[in-house]
């Protein structure tokens, strides 16, 4: 882990190399590959090595390809809708871009509803685009309508802390009571409880774990958490 500034050249390579907010591939005049970063932070790596990604401390969301985002329909087009994903320029979801969707059998949409969706374009001169369904399987794995539930709004860094198989807070939540969670790369998460107490706490301890709210631990997050009324 380096801190690194934009302009800056990195050595990040593998045959399947991914990569993520913060950096760019350019190529040469030469036709030679280099990775720029196009923001200041710490340089990232997964375990397996071939993702990269610059951390900080933005609070607008940059897309990147495959990563999840929970999106606000904002407007009707054409035969798809436009989403508000939290960047600079809104996304297009296509009508057909949900598993089993055909041009008889679309799903029908209304503006202000929440969709769980996956980046599938994102290019700096073009406006995102956004797909309801796994790009290797094609079928939904719980991309597509978010149905009733609980908008909560985070920093960037929680939620990439959320998606974490090994952070605490989703684990605890859900041995406490029945939780389903939707989370995007965009600081979004879509919570859902059968009692509305239980989508209380469970929006005010993510707000309490936030690095940019109360920034608690996991000791302080259960002791918080048996303060509530559940």
């Amino acid at each position: 882990m380096s801190v690194v500034l934009p302009g800056e050249l990195v050595y990040a390579q593998h045959k399947n190399i991914k990569l993520g907010p913060g950096l760019q591939q350019v190529i040469g005049e030469q036709g030679e590959s280099s990775t720029v970063v196009t923001r200041a932070g710490t340089l990232e790596q997964n375990a397996k090595g071939n993702k990269f990604w610059v951390e900080g401390n933005s609070r607008r969301y940059v897309p990147a390809p495959q990563e999840p985002v929970v999106g606000i329909i904002s407007a009707r087009q054409g035969e798809g809708w436009r989403v508000d994903i939290g960047s600079a320029h809104q996304a297009s979801l296509d009508g057909l871009a949900f598993e089993g969707a055909s041009r008889r059998n679309r799903p029908n949409l209304k503006v202000n509803a929440l969709v769980y969706a996956r980046v599938s374009l994102a290019h700096k001169d073009m406006d995102p685009e956004l797909e309801c369904f796994d790009a290797q399987t094609r079928k939904a794995d719980g991309f597509g309508e978010l149905k009733g539930g609980f908008l909560v709004r985070c920093s960037l860094k929680m939620s990439r802390n959320l998606l974490d198989p090994n952070y605490f807070l989703l684990p605890l939540l859900g041995s406490r009571f029945p939780l389903d969670a939707a989370v995007g790369m965009n600081g979004r998460v879509w919570i859902s409880a059968k009692e509305v107490k239980q989508t209380i706490a469970a929006s005010r301890c993510i707000d309490a774990a936030d690095p940019d709210g109360g920034c608690m631990d996991q000791a302080a997050v259960k002791k918080f958490l048996n303060t509530l009324d559940l």
